[in-house]
Parts: C-alpha cells; structure tokens; sequence
C-alpha cells in the first residue's frame, strides 16, 4: 500500500526545510495549500493592483489585434510589408517565435519528471500553461498568413467529393500535424495534473459557484489509493508522449527552412540549433512571467531561489548551444566554399554588404554575449539581473527568427529578384495584439487556477520531512 495516499494524508506532518530545500523555510503542508488555493480565492479588491494594471494593458493590446486582424480581413495581405520575393515575413517569425516559447512548458513538466527533479514542482503548472497559450499564439500567423483564412481546414487530410488532398511533401503540412499533436498532448497532460487540484479547490469550498465548477472539473475525484494509482500511471505515459515532442516540434518546424535550397536555410545544423534555441527562448519566457507573479503574490517561498537559479543555469546551458550552432553557419559558410551561402552570412554580419547587419549583431548581443553574466553565482541570485537577461534573451531570440527569414529572402541567387521587407504598423499591431492575448490569457489563468500544483508541493514536502522523522 506504498502509493495509498489521499488529500488529508500529506498533511499529517510539519517541516522546516533548509534554505537548500526546494520549499521555503517555515513551510508545512496546510499552509502550502492555502497560500496556493488562496491566489485564486482571494477576494476581487484585494487583488494585486500590478495584476489589473497588467490585464488593462494585456486587454487593450487584444483590442489592437482585433483591430488589426478585421482590417486584414478586409484589405488582404497586402496590408503587411511581405512583398515578391519576400513572401514571408513577420507571421513566420512571430510564429516560429511563439512556438519556441511554448517550449519550456513541456520540458519542465514532461522530461523533469522523468528524470525525477522536484525543482520542477513549483512552476511545471505555470510553464505548461504558458504552452498552451503561446501555441494558441502561433497557430494564428500561418492561417492569417493564408490569405483566404477561412478555408485554413483545406490543411487537413479530410474526406472530400473533389479528391483535393494536402501536399504531404510541404514542410507548411508538416508543421499542421507537429503544432497540432504538440497542443493536444500538451492540453491532456495539463488538464491531468490538475485533476487532484481541482478537487483540492472543491472541497476547500465546496457550497459555493467556484467549488461547484471545479467539483465537475475534477471529474469525481475522491484521492483514494486506486485513484492514485491509475493517476500516476496516466501521468508518467503522457510524460513519456511529452518527451519526444519537445525534440520533434521544432524540428519539423526548422524543415521550413532546412529544405529549402535558399542560402543561409539549406543547413543540417537547423533541426537541433531550433530545438535549443526553443527551450532557450522558453526558459526566459518562464523567468519573465514567474518573477513578477512571485513578487506580486509573495510566493517566495514557493518559488524560491533554488527555482531560478535552477532555470538561470539551463537557460546558459541552452544559450551556449545556440552560440554553438552560430559559430557552425559562420564555419560553414567559410568551409563549404559556396559562393551564395558566403555571400549570405556576410549579408548578414557586414553594414557594406547588407541593410539588417544590425538585427544580426543585436542577437548575437541579447543571446550570447549578455547571458555569460549568468556563469556568476551572484548575478543567478539576483532577482532583478536574471529579469533583465530573460527580457533581453527573449528579444534576441525573436531578432534571430527575423534574421533567418528575411535575410535570406531579401538577397537569394538571382540580384534581379532582389528586394527589401520594411515591416508596416500593422504586422507591429499583429504582433503586439498577439502578446495582449498571451498575457490576458496568463492573468485569467493565475487567477482562476492553481498557478503552481498545489498536490505536488504536498508531496515534496512530505519527502523532505521524511528524513527528519527517520530516527524517531
């Protein structure tokens, strides 16, 4: 009866971990829960004001998108700055962009425990939701891209008198099928580990609306030991499912790239430099959110200096693979002897040669050089210093998405089908809406959900007060 557990048995037990715990000193399981449950139940008006002043401006760049998508729909897509030769622009940077930030969610939650990390517990639940709604995000730039967005279902293999079918050799097919995979398994695998919260939720109040709402969302949940049993079996398979999509989604999405013949995307190194540059990207996005809801909510000691430092190190960790595939296209455009792949990188690096050789020298900047400040102890365990170097590293990985795309559109074999790509307001608009639907989405959840797992906390502090006990 090793895995009998209920919601009232991990609370049995009070612990004071160290300061090298992964739960902050003075921590026990009931108060655990209700500083948990109590971001969600705090009453309306004594809700952060940063929160309200972050949804207005969240909300007020949604009624921009709007704005911005109504009129596309009414002009076409010429609205934006993509001109022959330059067919893509800002839609598949933002979308390759937001793809990548969805990243971190599934790595955190899927591949963490399996590998048994109790660091992850504290903000898995907060990374997975940002997964989804950064790939809510990125599924919007290739159907607004389409042109003619209402027949966006002709992507799919469906059943049809004409016999129209997709064409399975277009990577833009194979990036239908990876996203969607990616955001189904991702919705499963967050809606499972919030089942026992939901039920944690219910039966905190369970004779008003909200307890109401989450007793049906818990499916019936009453924590007896079959019901553990069968969960954590559901969990780690989908972990398992999860593991391997963090490695293919991206991928499939460099092959809009790798298989092109284009100078400066024609490259082997693209698939595993995409997946690092994702969980990179990713990381800083999960640094950028996590820290001000820390501060906000007080959550210091849930979210303890364990946890970002835990995450400073994998975001160096990323960053300098990322170096490493930069200093791969500098090397090989030198050793491959290809006089179009040469003229392509110095395209990018040389003012003489090229118009964009300041995206280039911003990112190699925001995503290389800066983050090096995180080999210092001191700077991981400064707060303020790991916000900045993710704000930084997110926008330099954003200007390497613009420079992979248009750099190589802008200049390609031909000097007769040369061109310039100017971004107009509205790819800003659509952009910058497409950041208010993320945050909007991001407060709602923070504030009618669990933001960190409140079962998985219990758990960590039940080990953790195991030892203590040991002896007795």
């Amino acid at each position: 009866m090793a895995d009998e557990r209920d919601n009232s048995a991990l609370m049995d037990s009070a612990v004071d971990p160290g300061p090298d715990k992964v739960i902050g000193s003075g921590f026990d399981m009931g108060s655990a829960t209700d500083k948990i449950a109590g971001v969600v139940y705090r009453p309306f008006l004594k809700t952060p004001k940063q929160m309200f002043i972050g949804f207005a401006v969240a909300f007020a760049l949604v009624n921009l998108f709007l704005v911005a998508v109504t009129f596309l729909f009414y002009k076409g897509v010429g609205v934006w700055g993509i001109v022959i030769p330059i067919a893509w622009g800002f839609a598949i940077v933002n979308f390759v962009w937001w793809i990548g930030i969805g990243h971190a969610g599934t790595l955190i939650s899927a591949i963490l425990l399996l590998l048994k990390q109790d660091w992850r517990t504290s903000i898995n639940r907060f990374s997975e939701a940002m997964t989804l709604f950064a790939v809510a995000c990125a599924g919007m730039f290739p159907i607004l891209h389409l042109g003619r967005p209402w027949l966006a279902y002709w992507l799919l293999p469906y059943p049809n008198q004409m016999w129209l079918w997709p064409q399975p050799r277009s990577p833009l097919i194979w990036d239908v099928f990876a996203v969607s995979t990616y955001a189904t398994v991702s919705f499963i695998f967050w809606f499972t580990g919030l089942i026992p919260d939901f039920a944690t939720m219910r039966d905190k109040r369970p004779n008003t609306v909200a307890g109401r709402i989450y007793g049906m969302l818990a499916m019936g949940w009453r924590g007896s030991a079959r019901h553990w049993a069968r969960y954590q079996k559901t969990y780690l398979l989908l972990a398992g499912l999860s593991t391997p999509l963090v490695v293919s989604v991206h991928s499939v999405v460099s092959f809009d790239f790798s298989v092109a013949i284009l100078p400066g995307w024609h490259t082997t190194i693209f698939p595993p430099y995409f997946v690092a540059g994702a969980i990179y990207s990713g990381f800083a996005m999960v640094l950028s959110l996590a820290i001000p809801v820390r501060r906000w909510y007080h959550l210091e000691d849930l979210i303890t200096m364990r946890h970002i430092e835990a995450m400073s190190k994998v975001m160096l960790g990323t960053g300098l693979i990322v170096a490493y595939g930069y200093a791969m296209e500098a090397f090989m455009a030198w050793y491959s002897v290809g006089t179009y792949e040469r003229y392509a990188f110095y395209n990018r690096i040389f003012p003489q040669r090229g118009t964009y050789w300041w995206a280039y020298w911003l990112l190699i900047l925001s995503n290389i050089l800066i983050p090096q400040l995180l080999w210092s102890k001191r700077v991981r365990l400064n707060i303020l210093a790991v916000f900045a170097i993710s704000i930084v590293v997110n926008i330099g990985m954003w200007l390497e998405r613009f420079v992979i795309v248009v750099t190589s559109l802008t200049r390609d074999f031909v000097p007769s089908s040369w061109g310039m790509y100017y971004p107009t307001f509205w790819d800003w608009a659509t952009y910058f809406g497409t950041i208010g639907v993320f945050l909007a989405l991001m407060f709602l959840f923070i504030r009618g959900i669990p933001a960190i797992s409140i079962f998985e906390t219990r758990e960590v502090l039940h080990h953790e007060v195991a030892p203590s006990h040991a002896g007795d």
